[in-house]
């Protein structure tokens, strides 16, 4: 029998969990079974490249571009990501079709003797893939030896497990996804340690003219988590549509109000410059907008250069 629906996902652990996860609430929503929506595993360019920085050869479109090109060659009918690896602007085609209900956002700290980040001794080794986490960390604390460690999830806590690094930051909803948040020796407050922009949130990405799949998609989506997506995807459009800048951004949605707080940070931690906002969510979008043009209006010109 012919699925009813084929998904697209990377092939890591995580992407697989949150992939499931997507079928599992289509599958309950039609009341059918969950073999009737297959799971379709395709391998991006990101997930080849491992041995430098995806901003040097392309950034977060490296996680998507295959992803992309079998969902407009009718190959699968949709993808599911990570909003985080999302870029801001999609292929002509294809929409955001909404995002599962979110995740907690913050931050994990995983340490092998030091449980805490404070804990570190002067000139510990610690390794992260993000800018953000990297200038966060060489601003908390400058004296850290902070480098480049890609991988999935599970070979990033290898590598801390054996002591090549004594420790990495990893996001606590995929450690929750995949059930290993017990792995997490403590967690980063947000006021000192603030998200990528869509952490914690899986996207769902279908064609423009599929009004029948968009249309089952907004019955498992969450409309919060959307609005407040919306916000801080705008955010990021404005200052930096790739992963070259260190960019964090938070929104919160209460009822029919929404709060934001986003940063831009050098790469080597040195200057901050943040902007807080707050609005009705169905101005989602401006305001994230407007938050980022209050940093682009006082920070010097050469902070988003590369």
């Amino acid at each position: 029998m012919a699925p009813w629906l084929k998904i697209g996902t990377r092939g890591s652990p995580l992407a697989l969990a949150q992939a499931h996860e997507t079928r599992r609430r289509l599958a309950l929503v039609h009341g059918a079974p969950e073999e009737h929506f297959e799971i379709i595993v395709i391998k991006t360019s990101g997930d080849l490249i491992q041995d430098r920085p995806l901003s040097e050869v392309g950034g977060k479109g490296l996680f998507t571009k295959e992803l992309d090109q079998a969902q407009l060659e009718g190959a699968i009918d949709i993808a599911v990501h990570s909003a985080k690896d999302l870029p801001t602007l999609l292929p002509e085609g294809l929409v955001v079709a909404g995002y599962l209900p979110r995740e907690d956002v913050r931050d994990a700290f995983i340490g092998g003797a030091a449980k805490t980040l404070d804990d570190l001794p002067q000139g510990a080794r610690v390794g992260s893939a993000s800018l953000r986490r990297q200038a966060m960390l060489r601003r908390l604390r400058p004296d850290l030896q902070v480098e480049l460690l890609r991988g999935n999830v599970q070979t990033r806590l290898r590598k801390v497990e054996s002591g090549e690094f004594a420790a990495t930051l990893l996001a606590l909803a995929g450690l929750k996804r995949l059930g290993l948040a017990d792995k997490a020796t403590s967690l980063l407050p947000l006021d000192l340690f603030p998200p990528a922009c869509g952490q914690g949130a899986i996207a769902i990405t279908a064609r423009r003219e599929d009004s029948r799949i968009l249309s089952d998609l907004a019955q498992i989506c969450d409309l919060e988590t959307g609005h407040a997506l919306a916000t801080e995807r705008a955010f990021l459009g404005v200052l930096d549509g790739s992963c070259r800048t260190p960019i964090a951004g938070h929104a919160v949605v209460a009822g029919a109000r929404l709060e934001f707080y986003g940063i831009v940070l050098r790469k080597d931690g040195s200057e901050v410059f943040d902007a807080r906002i707050e609005g009705p969510v169905d101005q989602a979008a401006t305001l994230g907008e407007t938050a980022a043009r209050q940093i682009l209006a006082a920070a010097p010109p050469d902070l988003l250069s590369f």
